[in-house]
């Protein structure tokens, strides 16, 4: 299970690579699929995996309690995309796209550093 997060780790920190060297494959990737259901699906989704990977591997980790919290976060998070619904979620991810071209790179050392974290945090 350790290795799940170490590879949800990579895959984050290689998004925010792509992201920091050119934020539009991203971000017009989500843009271009905003109406469609899977997105939302999507977010949720990985939000409530690695929730429960970070929560159930935390003590596996160097830092426990701030694995668990992260765990915890990403569960609050995936439940809100849920409680929000479809339509208030497309407002959303509408309203974020509309900061990519003043901080989308910033989004990417973000993705980046975290992602590295949580390889350092398990390895």
């Amino acid at each position: 299970m350790t290795l799940l997060v170490i590879i949800f780790g990579a895959l984050i920190f290689l998004a925010g690579f792509v992201i920091l060297v050119n934020p539009e494959t991203v971000f017009g990737f989500m843009r271009d699929r905003l109406d469609k259901l899977a997105l939302q699906v999507s977010a949720i989704a990985i939000r409530l995996i690695l929730g429960v990977l970070l929560i159930y591997q935390a003590d596996a980790s160097r830092f426990p309690t701030v694995i668990e919290i992260i765990g915890w976060i990403s569960l609050g998070a995936a439940l809100f995309i849920i409680v929000i619904g479809r339509r208030n979620f497309t407002r959303l991810m509408d309203w974020s796209l509309s900061f990519v071209k003043k901080f989308g790179r910033l989004g990417g050392v973000m993705a980046a550093v975290f992602g590295a974290f949580l390889i350092y945090a398990f390895v």
